[in-house]
């Protein structure tokens, strides 16, 4: 627009009458301005990272591309970057599309039958008891931790009688939201490994 003779003036004034308010001298500003500190520090380590993806003189890659951020951290503050923050570098890998190399395998707590069917409902939905004692809902899931995973499990006893409580109050029957329920019956037996109960 300048090669042709605009100056910037008219620019502006073409601007403001299409609702974008910019002065000339903000433009002339913007122009002598240097750049912020962080976007030249931005720079440098992207140029750090994106070395990493061009093959040594050997054609092999960089050893240092499979590093995630905890590690391309410590690798850029020892290769002239001393004050690297953790979420700069996290930040600008995810720009670079750059992930690591995830390590091991995901922990698998559930494995499948060979007949494909799951185990049977031993109380047909019905979780409710004539005396106390009598039948037993127990579920279990895994949480995990730092050194792998956890199980936990939550057992609860059904006492009421059918359709009322202790107190003589109607109770709408409670259906067990996860998958994972198992019904035992205390009553010296146990569970076969495919869901079917045993008396001993």
């Amino acid at each position: 627009m300048r090669a042709e003779g605009h100056a910037v003036e008219s620019i502006c004034a073409v601007l403001r009458e299409q609702g974008v308010q910019v002065a000339a001298r903000t433009y002339r500003a913007w122009k002598k301005r240097l750049p912020a500190l962080r976007t030249i520090e931005d720079a440098r380590i992207t140029n750090a990272l994106r070395s990493l993806q061009i093959p040594d003189a050997r054609g092999r890659p960089w050893p240092e591309i499979i590093y995630g951020r905890r590690k391309m951290t410590q690798w850029l503050r020892r290769n002239g970057f001393p004050e690297a923050s953790k979420h700069t570098v996290d930040r600008l890998m995810r720009q670079e599309a750059m992930n690591g190399l995830v390590r091991g395998r995901k922990t698998r707590t559930t494995i499948p039958g060979t007949d494909g069917r799951r185990a049977g409902d031993l109380l047909d939905r019905n979780f409710t008891a004539p005396a106390p004692n009598q039948v037993w809902v127990t579920d279990f899931t895994y949480v995990p931790v730092y050194s792998g995973f956890v199980y936990v499990a939550a057992t609860a006893s059904s006492s009421c009688t059918p359709g009322r409580s202790s107190a003589g109050k109607p109770q709408p029957s409670r259906t067990p939201r996860s998958s994972n329920t198992a019904c035992v019956r205390p009553c010296g037996g146990a569970n076969t490994p495919d869901g079917r109960y045993r008396r001993d």
